[in-house]
């Protein structure tokens, strides 16, 4: 969308703009009743707090450079309401067809936002690990999670933020002890399903592990059926002294659906994260990552992988500041763009000043597969240490019609040669997700996608 597009909505109050959102927040709540459900006292002033910021701003337009190209006024005109009733109808057959076939791990299934124990299949966890659901632990032990929980988001990035911490519900927590081992990996499942009105799912997520702890977690965001609804997601991880975490996050939601994602990123001495990012689907998705460094000799990965087609806009933003020594940071970004698709990808690296010895590398790659495809890009480095390994770059290309024609010459056809080129440009990104199984179905769906692409 263009930015002239995005200036047309005057600014307003997110409050008004965003009402069926908050719909269970009164404008006079006192901090004992802020926000939806029950929870212990400090996270209802957090949320009532929460709550007064939405109130206070306004609602960004394309004047905002973080917003310059991703326009709010399709979100806006949805009139999506906080979805309050769970869904308990659904058995583990009804969720068959979102499974991944042959992944072995502990399965987490939320529905509209909201933990659905009997969907879940845990088996057996290790000595130190905890996983369940954020509305039981708020409940039965909040102290586990106080002084974490809402800490490492703060404010957000922006009004979406605000507007999870004010109307959180539910979510996941996995606390991992020190030194605790998670060899099979985590799978969540955020499953969407229909209502009777548009729907907005506004899941809280915590995952923190102790010093030397190690754990995989594999994030899937699907639906049953093409509804219209919106998931607005927020994730806080802290990674303890030395800790491990894979990180895969599959976004492959309804064409109709609206996505925004925050994830927020604490990482303490020698600790290493390493994410993998696929945006397959959604008409509109935005998924912030923001990365903070507590400690030195840390390292992050980020990489990604987004597919746009016609009616669809994916949006990656990325905000990573080394305010310490020797911590390193890699992100790499691939864009496959068709049809009408649109894509953004906005990535920021800080170096302060006293961030000697960083090492940082980003970069964002796109495949244009039409004329019409379009995509934004604008890696930056903000530098202000002098002894650092820093770099950046973006390309934007297309399929080099030799390519296309050897192929071509082969008996292949025009859909299939192509799904292969693109495989082929996808595939180091894909292979980063971690088990077979997930490289596979991930490859499978990118190509399906690719296959059914117009050919112009």
């Amino acid at each position: 969308m263009s930015a002239a597009a995005n200036s047309s909505r005057q600014p307003t109050e997110a409050a008004e703009a965003f009402a069926g959102w908050l719909r269970n927040l009164g404008g006079d709540a006192a901090p004992e009743t802020a926000g939806t459900g029950s929870g212990p006292t400090w996270l209802a002033t957090e949320r009532q707090q929460a709550a007064e910021r939405v109130r206070t701003q306004a609602v960004p337009t394309g004047k905002s450079e973080d917003w310059r190209y991703t326009g709010l006024r399709a979100l806006i005109e949805q009139g999506f309401v906080q979805a309050d009733e769970p869904v308990t109808a659904l058995t583990v057959d009804d969720i068959d067809e979102v499974l991944v076939p042959g992944l072995e791990a502990h399965r987490v299934v939320l529905v509209n936002g909201r933990y659905a124990e009997a969907l879940c299949d845990l088996g057996t966890l290790p000595r130190g690990v905890r996983i369940g659901s954020l509305r039981g632990m708020l409940d039965s032990d909040p102290d586990a999670v106080r002084g974490v929980l809402t800490q490492i988001a703060g404010e957000g990035s922006h009004l979406f933020a605000a507007l999870n911490t004010a109307a959180m519900q539910d979510g996941l927590v996995v606390l991992l002890e020190r030194a605790a081992l998670l060899e099979r990996p985590i799978e969540v499942i955020h499953l969407s399903v229909g209502m009777d009105e548009p729907r907005v799912a506004q899941p809280r997520h915590l995952i923190s592990l102790g010093e030397g702890a190690q754990a995989q977690v594999i994030e899937r965001y699907v639906s049953l059926g093409d509804a219209l609804y919106c998931t607005n997601s927020v994730l806080e991880v802290a990674l303890g002294r030395d800790a491990l975490l894979k990180h895969a996050r599959v976004q492959q939601e309804s064409r109709n659906a609206f996505h925004i994602t925050g994830l927020y990123l604490s990482q303490d001495a020698n600790s290493r994260y390493a994410g993998v990012n696929i945006g397959l689907g959604g008409t509109w998705a935005r998924t912030d990552l923001v990365t903070r460094f507590s400690g030195e000799h840390a390292e992050c990965d980020l990489q990604g992988l987004y597919l746009a087609g016609d009616k669809q806009l994916i949006d990656y933003h990325m905000d990573v500041r080394h305010g310490l020594p020797n911590c390193s940071s890699r992100e790499r970004f691939k864009g496959i763009l068709y049809g009408k698709g649109r894509a953004v990808f906005d990535g920021l690296v800080y170096v302060a000043r006293d961030a000697q010895k960083t090492d940082a590398n980003m970069s964002n790659r796109n495949l244009i597969l039409s004329p019409n495809a379009e995509v934004d890009t604008k890696p930056q480095l903000e530098i202000y240490a002098d002894d650092v390994k820093c770099s950046h770059g973006t390309t934007v290309g297309q399929i080099e019609p030799e390519m296309l024609f050897y192929l071509r010459s082969r008996g292949i056809s025009a859909a299939l040669a192509r799904r292969m080129l693109c495989l082929g440009f996808a595939g180091e990104i894909i292979d980063a997700l971690g088990p077979e199984a997930l490289r596979d179905y991930v490859a499978e769906q990118v190509g399906a996608r690719l296959e059914q692409a117009p050919l112009d």
